[in-house]
């Protein structure tokens, strides 16, 4: 039986570790932490439950695939809910837009920004349709391991006018400016700069109204939990909180690879769903392809970081809905500061996320859980000493959260700690604490990410966010499918 590793437990890592083991390899997962995930980890605190991210689950299909592989359902492991509205959208005039798959309840929220923006924003669906065919349906589960497979997409990228950004993109097809930022804020959720990401992100949207946006009962960590049910009913095996050290190789070959316990196997490949700079600078630095690849990754651009406020407070609150985006008085000039400028700006837009308007249990009865998320430049762009920011940083996004939802916010607060961008880079060997892996733009799409498959050591593999095509579940999980599909071509 052949054997594979796949380091790192986040959902790339999972959903490839068990399309490898459906297929008969026998795959062994490396988890660095005392708990799987990746960046889909969690803490109970006081009788909370804190979901680190990412919290909006969409293309539920991507994940049932998973489980049919072998003639199981999702559902053995995993309840899934619809949450609606799928975003509250707020601004700071106290403008709410709700934005959903509800055909009339969305048109008439459109309406109330603009009456005739309506056929501007049927002409977008219809645009983003096309992207979602071409760019997800088409491409987004396929490897681009030469320049030649990316010259097959390009008449389908220039119809579509992959050039532009999708504020752009948006921007004409909708006069409102609340509109427009209604339209292209999904790009965040994956790193990307609304105004610089490439226009086939537009395809979220069509994913979101398809396929409807949802919550794993218990929070994203149930869902990890159910991934990992599933991977060692059919025989896999998890090793936690033993950090890879090494992917040893001997020539052009990975030969194995050895943990900070001294653990030591042989695989006939390896995966990798760590960082892609750790993966090449640290687990391959004393190869000479190692110290290449992360010379050139180096030179890329990587995503923005986080700065996440996790708080758990007396009360419950029905009138807020389970996600919230919270515009601030900038649109571009904040997101210039945070891609550009490597400013920490004093005003931010903010996700939201109260997990337990849909599902009390993740807090004590008559408390709710909250998290909120502000992006912030990574550590490249402002070497900031979180430790002294970190309280500081959480008061002024508690103070507007209060300001704007829970006047008496910081009275109501049982227990609260922040998540920054010096411990995405200890926690999880982020490069320079990015968030998201390289900044989806589109010279670093497809052919131009990290390849799912090493060009020059043949059975060593990549799978998550760095790789085609990108950040977030439905990315990462199509990331698995691509690098599955090339490890079993040369594995069987």
């Amino acid at each position: 039986m052949k054997k594979a590793a796949v380091i790192g437990s986040g959902f790339g890592g999972l959903a490839l570790a068990i399309r490898l083991q459906s297929a008969g390899i026998a795959t062994t997962v490396i988890e660095s932490r005392d708990k799987p995930g990746g960046r889909a980890y969690f803490w109970e605190k006081d009788g909370f439950t804190f979901d680190a991210g990412p919290t909006v689950i969409t293309d539920p299909p991507c994940l049932e695939e998973l489980w049919a592989l072998t003639g199981h359902h999702i559902s053995e492991d995993v309840d899934l809910v619809p949450v609606m509205p799928f975003y509250r959208l707020n601004w700071p005039d106290g403008t709410n837009f709700d934005y959903s798959n509800d055909e009339a309840s969305l048109r008439a929220e459109i309406a109330k920004l603009n009456p005739e923006d309506v056929a501007g924003y049927d002409r977008f669906l219809d645009y983003s349709a096309g992207v979602h065919d071409e760019g997800y349906l088409k491409l987004g589960h396929k490897a681009f391991l030469d320049f030649a497979s990316m010259i097959k997409a390009a008449p389908a990228l220039m119809k579509y006018q992959a050039w532009r950004s999708v504020y752009s993109i948006v921007s004409s097809f909708v006069k409102n400016e609340k509109l427009r930022e209604a339209l292209s804020f999904h790009t965040l959720l994956v790193g990307g700069n609304p105004m610089k990401t490439s226009s086939i992100y537009a395809l979220i949207h069509k994913l979101e109204k398809d396929g409807g946006v949802w919550f794993a009962k218990g929070g994203t960590n149930r869902l990890i939990a159910g991934m990992v049910r599933h991977f060692e009913r059919i025989g896999g095996t998890l090793r936690l909180n033993d950090p890879v050290t090494e992917i040893e190789t001997m020539g052009d070959k990975v030969t194995g690879v050895v943990t900070k316990s001294g653990w030591r196997e042989n695989f006939d490949a390896v995966a990798s769903n760590a960082d892609i700079m750790h993966s090449y600078r640290d687990l391959l630095g004393k190869s000479g392809r190692g110290k290449r690849a992360a010379a050139s990754l180096k030179r890329k651009k990587f995503s923005p970081s986080l700065f996440v406020a996790h708080f758990g407070i007396k009360g419950d609150w029905p009138g807020i809905p389970h996600h919230m985006i919270l515009f601030g008085p900038r649109y571009k000039g904040l997101l210039d500061d945070i891609y550009d400028h490597g400013v920490l700006a004093k005003d931010f837009s903010l996700y939201l996320h109260h997990p337990t308007v849909t599902d009390p249990s993740m807090a004590p009865p008559g408390h709710s859980t909250f998290y909120v998320l502000s992006p912030v430049p990574h550590q490249g762009k402002l070497p900031i000493d979180w430790k002294e920011m970190g309280p500081i940083y959480e008061k002024r996004i508690l103070d507007e959260i209060g300001h704007r939802l829970i006047p008496d916010i910081h009275e109501r607060i049982v227990t609260s700690f922040h998540y920054t961008p010096q411990d995405f880079s200890t926690d999880l060997n982020a490069h320079l604490g990015s968030a998201f892996s390289l900044e989806p733009l589109l010279t670093q799409s497809a052919f131009f990410r990290t390849h799912n498959r090493d060009d020059a050591i043949p059975n060593l593999y990549f799978v998550g966010a760095g790789t085609h095509p990108g950040a977030g579940i439905p990315g990462v999980v199509g990331s698995a499918k691509a690098t599955a599909t090339l490890m079993l071509e040369d594995m069987l």
